[in-house]
């Protein structure tokens, strides 16, 4: 199956379905839900967002795989993100996140590829998020 994989966006903090973020419109708005997803990394607690770091180990990063709707507006669209995901700070900051094509695998075992936020930040005494689902780990922080 052809999944269009240039055109394909992974997600797995405020642009998730679950999370009711107002971000999330953007994303429903644009993009099609192809599947439930993960990839290699490590996900940490920053405070008020999520940070994911690539990593070879086998912990993985739970979220979502959509697929933009208009292909002509990909461009577009995904330059709306990287300025919500701080791509294009002030001259004297630095970026918050990189985008980056990754290795997306879904629940059939099927691999792709999509584009990625990856933290580009210092995470060094963050808590980690052990299961790589931040929705889950927001559940469980709530019950505490």
């Amino acid at each position: 199956m052809n999944m269009l994989p240039e055109y394909q966006l992974f997600v797995y903090g405020s642009l998730r379905k679950g999370f009711h973020h107002a971000a999330y419109e953007y994303i429903r708005r644009y993009f099609d839900f192809l599947s439930d997803a993960h990839v290699h990394g490590l996900l940490y607690d920053m405070g008020e967002y999520p940070a994911a770091i690539p990593s070879e180990t086998n912990a993985t990063i739970v979220g979502e795989l959509y697929r933009i709707r208009e292909i002509d507006e990909f461009d577009w669209a995904l330059g709306q993100l990287d300025d919500y995901e701080g791509l294009n700070p002030e001259e004297s900051e630095p970026d918050l996140y990189r985008r980056e094509k990754t290795s997306v695998f879904l629940p059939d075992g099927q691999e792709t590829t999509a584009w990625i936020y990856w933290f580009n930040g210092d995470t060094t005494g963050k808590p980690l998020v052990v299961s790589g689902d931040v929705l889950q780990y927001m559940a469980g922080k709530s019950n505490v």
